[in-house]
């Protein structure tokens, strides 16, 4: 295939100022009439394009008025996991003013940046059949002043761009297979760890997979932290408290583009709640949990991640209901 990553970036920064008939069109060009989109709680699974218009696209535009993407990262490449295929896989923000609920989180009517993971499949003809999508609505439920958990792991931020500025349709870099290869070894090792420390072999140090200054972007209710000690105090002990058995890598894509590389797995985490987290006590239940990992590596070192989990779905499975409890928040 050729640079089969312009036309869905095309499409995708176009179809939310494209007049009715403009997106009609655009619509039926880039996205196959049975493409499947599986998108972050509450939305789910939405089966066909226009399933997908209705449920996904039509409520972002309705309650992010004179909404714009914002690409951060926008990348592609053959994808290594079965069954193949061509993937793209961005990191974005929805900006536009927050005027109206989405799916069931109450507005702030002020400007706000919605983060969204995204993956989609294209197809040799270049439509989308096959998307992921996180949406991290709990961010957005900070922005609005309705954080529903302890504000007590990483910092609460804006995810920023590559600090390199080159995560958008990247050229000229390295070696997409070998950025790829880098990711896949750490996260083989991540894998073990020691219950005591929460370190897991080959991570730090000079023959480590991660830089000394590594940047760990983190979603709403986790935040981001500097350096693997702040990685660890601010997300991994916790989570790995809560979860100690955890075992993760159910990617159903991997792909590497120059400096970057992505993976996803719905679910890609399976797990028992044997601790307590983010205020939630312990509840023996068994759990699952969408990821989605964006990496920027530089000198075969990895130097920044982003992160993003479908955290709503995973305090579903736990019995609270976060959208609900934010209706009560008063921004504390």
């Amino acid at each position: 295939m050729s640079d089969f990553r312009r036309a869905p970036y095309t499409f995708l920064n176009t179809i939310l100022t494209a007049s009715a008939d403009e997106a009609k069109a655009l619509f039926a060009r880039h996205l196959s009439e049975d493409a499947v989109f599986d998108v972050a709680y509450p939305v789910n699974r939405l089966d066909r394009r226009e399933a997908v218009i209705e449920g996904f696209f039509e409520p972002l535009k309705a309650a992010l008025s004179n909404v714009r993407r914002r690409d951060e990262i926008f990348i592609g490449g053959p994808n290594r996991r079965a069954p193949g295929g061509h993937w793209v896989a961005s990191v974005t923000h929805y900006v536009g003013n927050f005027e109206k609920p989405l799916f069931g989180v109450r507005p702030s009517g002020h400007l706000a940046f919605l983060r969204s993971g995204e993956f989609y499949r294209v197809e040799p003809d270049g439509r989308i059949s096959e998307v992921r999508i996180i949406i991290d609505l709990l961010d957005l439920m900070r922005q609005a002043g309705r954080f529903p958990l302890p504000r007590k792991l990483g910092t609460e931020m804006l995810f920023p761009g590559p600090a390199t500025h080159d995560g958008v349709l990247p050229s000229g870099q390295a070696d997409g297979e070998k950025t790829l290869d880098l990711c896949e070894a750490m996260l083989a090792d991540l894998k073990a760890f020691d219950p005591e420390t929460f370190t897991s072999k080959g991570q730090t140090g000079d023959d480590g997979y991660w830089h000394d200054d590594m940047l760990w972007y983190g979603p709403g209710g986790i935040g981001s932290n500097y350096r693997w000690s702040g990685f660890e105090k601010d997300h991994r002990a916790a989570f790995l408290t809560a979860f100690p058995d955890r075992v993760g890598g159910n990617h159903y894509c991997r792909i590497g583009d120059g400096n970057f590389a992505a993976v996803s797995g719905w679910p890609s985490m399976t797990m028992t709640h044997q601790g307590d987290y983010l205020g939630v006590k312990a509840t023996g239940k068994s759990l699952t949990l969408r990821v989605m990992d964006f990496y920027r590596c530089s000198e075969s070192k990895i130097m920044e991640n982003w992160v993003l989990l479908d955290y709503l779905d995973l305090f579903r499975q736990m019995g609270v209901d976060l959208i609900e409890r934010s209706h009560d928040s008063n921004g504390n």
